[in-house]
């Protein structure tokens, strides 16, 4: 269980890289969103979940740790709103410019080459 949990962190983390190193808005808002998937199942994971245990601390002899559980829970609706601006700020410089790449140097000077 322990290997595809790892697993799955590491998929999820390398796919997000290679779509936020693209050069197009889409990807680039979809790598972020993977990032913060995996960022959410590694603190998930990290609080060593029990299953049946309560996440509360009383007298139990078993109990799950609360502050993972809040961490994701925090963090999934930070990224909500983080992605829903990113969705908007992407929306306006495509209409604004009709092209959704992302700016870099390179292509510019490539782009003044051919013409």
């Amino acid at each position: 269980m322990e290997l595809l949990v790892a697993s799955a962190i590491g998929i999820l983390t390398a796919s997000g890289l290679y779509l936020v190193l693209r050069l197009r808005s889409f990807p680039v808002i979809m790598g972020t969103s993977l990032l913060t998937y995996a960022v959410n199942v590694f603190l998930f994971a990290s609080g060593r979940l029990t299953v049946g245990a309560p996440p509360i601390l009383t007298d139990a002899a078993r109990y799950t740790d609360p502050l993972p559980q809040a961490l994701v829970l925090t963090a999934i609706v930070i990224s909500f709103g983080m992605t829903a601006v990113v969705v908007m700020i992407a929306l306006g410089a495509y209409l604004g410019g009709n092209d959704d790449h992302v700016d870099d140097p390179l292509i510019d000077t490539k782009a003044e080459d051919r013409t």
